[in-house]
């Protein structure tokens, strides 16, 4: 997953499919341990959306190949939906899928059974795309593309420590409560409560263990 995602919005996606579907097709074809794995994904189709730049691809397997165009005729068994930084973060950074997931970085949908199989697949692939591209199309045209995906990744995590440095100043502003503060309070609620249960029993233990006298009843004298 490569040029889908690139900001070069120049190439045209017809193109960019072509490459990412020839760079995929060389790698799997030269790892016959993969072969298992992608009989598992035989017939099941992706479809792989980059917000930022509107570009839809699909992707698919078919004899042990992956081929990747930008129309399909069909419903799609998996949908993956990310940003191009999102896309990049996990070819060029190697960033944990489950984690972009867990981030809403990257989101997915659709048979949970595909997406496993798709997952087992690229854990045992692991490609280098940075050299991939290299070794496909030349050392010009690859370091490009990889340095523009690192640019991105790069950028993001310059985006995310200043949002968080904001928020936090902004919370700090408003008086409320930081990690620390809150933990500290946390444990000082945890601690009355243990208390006034602590409280609850004692009550409990005394008015057992003191009976309680019954008022006496009084009988009722017929007038003579």
């Amino acid at each position: 997953m490569s040029l889908m995602f690139l900001p070069l919005r120049l190439i045209p996606a017809p193109v960019q499919a072509v490459v990412l579907g020839t760079v995929l097709d060389l790698f799997f074809s030269r790892d016959d341990s993969l072969a298992p794995l992608l009989e598992g994904l035989e017939g099941r189709v992706f479809r792989i959306h980059v917000r930022d730049m509107n570009t839809v691809f699909y992707m698919g397997f078919r004899a042990g190949k992956a081929w990747v165009h930008t129309s399909f005729e069909g419903d799609a068994d998996v949908r993956i939906d990310a940003t191009t930084a999102g896309f990049s973060r996990l070819c060029f950074a190697h960033e944990d899928p489950d984690d972009l997931v867990f981030l809403q970085v990257l989101k997915l949908s659709g048979d949970p059974e595909v997406m496993l199989r798709f997952k087992k697949l690229l854990q045992a692939a692991d490609i280098d795309w940075e050299k991939e591209l290299r070794a496909g199309f030349g050392e010009y045209f690859g370091s490009r593309v990889a340095q523009a995906a690192k640019a991105l990744v790069g950028a993001e995590e310059k985006v995310s420590v200043a949002s968080h440095e904001t928020i936090r100043q902004c919370l700090k502003q408003m008086d409320i409560p930081d990690q620390e503060r809150f933990e500290a309070w946390q444990a000082d609620v945890e601690d009355v409560s243990r208390k006034i249960s602590r409280l609850k029993a004692r009550i409990t233990r005394l008015e057992k263990a003191v009976p309680v006298k019954k008022p006496e009843r009084r009988s009722k004298r017929k007038p003579g």
